[in-house]
């Protein structure tokens, strides 16, 4: 049985004319393959995933329901916003070599969102780093800015 990843590098592999012509078969197991790597975090946490949706896909909704209990994992909250995109671009594209570079690129997104949420669950700490997680200008006790080390 493939997994997650081989199916995602299956999809970047595909000759554009394959891409384009399966592009709404793709997108929804782009979007699926999101979504699964979303709930994997939320049973992790033991918390139930979400059906709601947010600016219409559920891919958003999970993202923001992780963020609630880890202020960390706004780090991928762009990660999904742009594998959305992909996918949405992909549909609206007329040229079969412009939809399949979506849908490429969206693979690609994927992929990445699947091996930081695998990161994180190794370590809860990773995506700390992300200007969404503290605030930008921390401040110290003698109120000078923090620096990086100090966030930690």
């Amino acid at each position: 049985m493939p997994t997650l990843f081989d199916t995602l590098e299956g999809i970047a592999a595909l000759p554009d004319a394959d891409l384009h012509g399966r592009r709404d078969e793709l997108r929804a197991t782009l979007l699926q393959a999101g979504e699964a790597v979303m709930e994997s975090w939320l049973r992790a946490q033991q918390l139930p995933p979400t059906d709601d949706r947010h600016e219409g896909f559920r891919l958003l909704a999970l993202q923001r329901q992780g963020a609630r209990q880890d202020p960390s994992f706004n780090a991928c909250r762009e990660s999904c916003r742009e594998l959305v995109y992909q996918c949405n671009a992909a549909a609206a594209a007329d040229a079969p070599a412009a939809s399949a570079e979506h849908l490429r690129l969206g693979a690609h997104v994927a992929m990445h969102l699947a091996l930081f949420i695998d990161g994180k669950l190794e370590n809860s700490r990773l995506g700390e780093f992300c200007c969404a997680a503290r605030p930008l200008r921390a401040r110290d006790d003698t109120g000078s800015a923090a620096t990086p080390t100090q966030l930690a």
